[in-house]
């Protein structure tokens, strides 16, 4: 399916967002992610389901002194 993540469109075959970072190669536990404006919380990822046209931004947390 075509979605936009992080302002690129791309072919995914994930179908929740937990499954999305695994194919993306992301550790869940250190990023915020956004669908449409809404930011969902973590413990949502393995079950809420991304669609055809989302739109998602994806933040990393950056560590440093």
């Amino acid at each position: 399916m075509k979605v936009r993540v992080n302002g690129n469109e791309m072919d995914v075959r994930a179908t929740t967002i937990a499954e999305l970072l695994q194919e993306l190669e992301i550790n869940p536990q250190r990023v915020v992610v956004e669908v449409n404006l809404e930011i969902i919380k973590r413990d949502r990822f393995n079950e809420y389901k991304i669609k055809e046209g989302d739109s998602i931004e994806i933040v990393n947390f950056v560590g440093g002194g």
